[in-house]
């Protein structure tokens, strides 16, 4: 699991040091109809960040990984986080996911690795698993990092 730490800390780091460079003008235009601009990408990765922390805690005090879902389009516009500071935004984003991976190293490695036979990321996850196939909390947590790198790349 210091593989992935190691890997998480430097995608934040070297994530906010690119999303630094650019100014806040830049990161509130979309770069498309229907597509979000930088800010909401960043917005949408911190409801991730709130929903997948509170899923990693549970999933570590429980052996299924059943959790709700929640409305990512409607949580961005409701939040509308194009109207908020993009250092702010990179500031909550940064600190949140660090958080998280100090939460994931104190996940007993025991738990990170149990099979759990009752699982929704078959329609949770970024890279689903079948609901009849068992899942470890670990496969959930590399794949929060897979879809956050794939957020990120999103990002010009």
């Amino acid at each position: 699991m210091q593989d992935f730490l190691d890997d998480f800390r430097s995608t934040l780091s070297a994530g906010c040091e690119r999303l630094r460079a650019i100014s806040d003008e830049d990161a509130s235009r979309k770069p498309g109809e229907n597509k979000w601009s930088p800010k909401e990408v960043i917005g949408h990765l911190i409801d991730s960040a709130s929903n997948n922390h509170g899923r990693f805690v549970r999933a570590s005090l429980s052996d299924d990984l059943i959790f709700p879902g929640y409305k990512q389009d409607e949580w961005v516009r409701a939040q509308r986080y194009n109207e908020m500071d993009w250092r702010d935004l990179i500031v909550l984003w940064q600190s949140f996911n660090s958080h998280i991976a100090s939460v994931v190293e104190r996940i007993p490695p025991d738990r990170l690795s149990l099979q759990r036979t009752r699982h929704n990321l078959d329609e949770l996850a970024w890279i689903t698993v079948p609901r009849d196939k068992p899942v470890t909390l670990e496969y959930f947590i590399r794949d929060y990092l897979g879809h956050l790198k794939h957020h990120l790349a999103q990002i010009p």
